[in-house]
């Protein structure tokens, strides 16, 4: 499972992983919304695995509509939908509410210009796997609410949390959302160091949380960890 495929455009891409074959084979790609650091390698990889990618309504709509990608490669859902992409009993993902942005910026083959294309709402993940572990891949958001009644509700084990800042939350923001609503057993910090604005690092972060229980673990790009 892919969340957000951004690889070969991704300064902090390692250089092994440069390429599309690296990444091996995929069963499913989700997409939280149509900004270029979230869905640019998602139709490549889709068409090379002839697996679908599913992302928010809106934006795969647009995906088909533009002839980018077929509809059996492009699957709509919406949030609060629940998806069991390998049949009943299987993975689990539903869609949960982001609070950020969604365009798609599409390079018009007939003229050689880029346009600006409805995304749909953005979003994030809760993906349960077959063993009832939960992940909670936040996508691109600032702090809501309702991130309160995600961590009472679904209950994750692991959040993806953005913390870079700018287009989405600081570093005390994740913590608190973290901290006071979340509190997951794990959480990996994302989202940080690859542009100038997002100057969030993963130590303010894990200063930010204090002495909440959750555990960090702080990644570098092409690690594998095992839960």
């Amino acid at each position: 499972i892919m969340v957000d495929p951004w690889i070969l455009g991704n300064p902090k891409t390692p250089p092994a992983w440069k390429n599309l074959d690296a990444v091996g084979k995929l069963d499913l790609i989700l997409v939280t919304h149509g900004h270029g650091d979230h869905y640019a390698d998602a139709p490549a990889l889709a068409k090379k695995n002839n697996v679908p990618f599913w992302g928010p309504a809106g934006l795969n709509q647009t995906v088909i509509s533009l002839g980018i990608l077929p509809p059996e490669l492009s699957m709509r859902f919406g949030k609060g939908g629940t998806i069991e992409p390998f049949g009943a009993g299987g993975v689990k993902v539903t869609a949960t509410h982001a609070e950020h942005s969604s365009e798609l910026l599409y390079r018009n083959p007939a003229n050689g210009k880029d346009e600006t294309w409805p995304g749909g709402e953005p979003v994030g993940f809760i993906i349960q796997l077959e063993n009832g572990f939960k992940i909670y891949h936040m996508g691109d958001t600032g702090l809501f609410g309702d991130m309160k009644f995600i961590g009472e509700y679904y209950k994750p084990d692991l959040v993806l949390i953005p913390i870079g800042g700018h287009f989405v939350m600081s570093p005390q923001d994740a913590a608190h959302a973290v901290r006071e609503w979340l509190k997951p057993m794990y959480a990996i910090p994302m989202h940080y160091g690859t542009i100038p604005q997002l100057k969030g690092t993963p130590k303010e972060f894990i200063d930010a949380l204090g002495s909440a229980p959750t555990k960090v673990i702080v990644m570098n790009p092409g690690e594998k960890i095992e839960f």
